[in-house]
């Protein structure tokens, strides 16, 4: 069977075995946004042909290709929802070489009533809960649209999302803070440690960003180290959040290193235990949901 993992950037692809081994994996910068109107299957094909045609017969999509800018708009499925749920949900798509199915994202709603949804994350906390023996688990996902996620006995019950890194980014190039930081500097353990421990403290997150300008005029936080502040300051603030609606340690981190390790700090700073998903949670969520077709 071929997984494929297709965001907004990039497009990772997994061929698996039946027994959900990855035998070979590729990654190619073909993200829904590139492709042009009517030519995601000749994407597909450029990327995994060559396994179709070795014999393999279907195709699991999962991510923003099922998204309204992408290749078919899959509706929500709301929480709880588990392996059986997303398999029950499975959209079949228009493509002649293999038989390609879609996999729908997830919807649920906060306290307050407030709308959430995810997209191709669902694949990777079922496959990275899996991983770990299942039961009760909260799965972040560190990104520019963070996810934080309450599982149970493999469902997802319900999650929260947290513009963490888009605002990062925007903060960081666009706003006067920009004036104050070297985007070019590596990145400041001292510094970000200093961020983390002003998001524990009082006054809300929009006091604490002007102070991050303020101390640069005071000579009190150096361009080499404003970005990493910045980063422990949102990174902080998440956590906080997140906490606050409550949590089942260990916090299960899925995602590159670099992000993982600064949020298993910041969680640390909480005094909240955490660990690293095994690699490819995609992949694992993906191949289970084909073993269920099965």
């Amino acid at each position: 069977m071929i997984g494929v993992d297709w965001g907004t950037s990039n497009l990772r692809a997994y061929r698996l075995a039946e027994d959900g081994r990855v035998l070979a994996r590729r990654e190619a910068p073909r993200g829904i946004l590139t492709i042009e109107p009517g030519g995601f299957p000749d994407a597909l094909r450029a990327v995994v042909g060559d396994w179709i045609a070795a014999g393999e017969t279907r195709v699991l999509l999962s991510g923003m290709v099922g998204s309204r800018q992408g290749w078919q708009e899959a509706p929500y499925i709301p929480c709880p929802a588990g392996f059986d749920t997303l398999v029950a949900r499975l959209i079949r798509m228009p493509f002649e070489d293999a038989e390609a199915l879609l996999v729908p994202g997830l919807t649920c709603r906060d306290r307050q009533g407030v709308p959430e949804v995810l997209r191709g994350e669902e694949t990777e906390m079922l496959g990275a809960a899996a991983a770990l023996g299942g039961g009760e688990a909260t799965v972040c996902l560190p990104g520019s649209h963070s996810k934080w996620a309450r599982l149970s006995g493999g469902r997802v019950e319900g999650f929260a999302t947290y513009m963490t890194g888009e605002a990062f980014s925007a903060l960081s190039g666009h706003t006067i803070l920009a004036r104050t930081l070297d985007p070019r500097a590596p990145h400041h353990a001292g510094a970000f440690a200093r961020g983390l421990a002003r998001a524990r403290q009082g006054g809300g997150l929009l006091h604490h960003l002007f102070g991050l300008r303020a101390a640069a005029l005071f000579d009190e936080l150096g361009e080499e180290e404003a970005g990493s502040f910045l980063s422990g300051l949102l990174i902080g603030h998440e956590v906080a959040a997140a906490l606050e609606a409550g949590v089942a340690p260990p916090v299960i981190l899925v995602g590159s290193s670099l992000l993982t390790e600064r949020y298993a700090r910041a969680l640390d700073a909480f005094g909240v235990p955490s660990r690293e998903a095994p690699p490819d949670a995609a992949a694992r969520g993906l191949a289970l949901i084909g073993a269920a077709l099965r």
